[in-house]
């Protein structure tokens, strides 16, 4: 196999989607979270937010009132275990069906599952197969 390098966190800062219930998402995104190993960062009434995602209501200072439409939202993850963790508590804290653990054909080695969320954002943890990290994150001190 010709090896691959893939290189993260230099397109995206921040993403932010807007839902119809915080409380129904974050109840979905902390078991997310807890199975992929990534702390929730802060919220409040209005928010919360994990890394570079932020979730909001419709009635946030950020949202202006509108929800963001359907996304596709991929996490990495270092094991088949977890990506087969994440398929059972993402759908133990309600979120839908949206393709089983396994094999997908994007290259070989790729494993993942996916989840719809509470507003429909299909949720997918994705394990690449065996690889060498350069460094487990990338720090940004200002």
């Amino acid at each position: 196999m010709e090896t691959n390098e893939l290189h993260r966190g230099r397109l995206i800062d921040h993403i932010q989607l807007i839902v119809r219930d915080l409380a129904a998402s974050r109840r979905f995104y902390q078991a997310v979270f807890d199975t992929i190993g990534i702390p929730i960062a802060g919220e409040g009434d209005t928010y919360f937010w994990a890394d570079e995602l932020f979730i909001s209501s419709a009635n946030s200072e950020a949202a202006a009132g509108t929800l963001t439409g359907r996304h596709h939202l991929a996490f990495q993850s270092r094991s088949r275990a977890t990506v087969d963790a994440f398929h059972s508590a993402a759908l133990a804290a309600g979120g839908k069906d949206n393709g089983a653990p396994g094999e997908r054909p994007y290259h070989p080695g790729y494993y993942a599952a996916f989840v719809l969320d509470p507003d429909g954002n299909n949720i997918e943890v994705v394990y690449h197969g065996e690889a060498t990290y350069s460094a487990g994150s990338v720090k940004v001190t200002f």
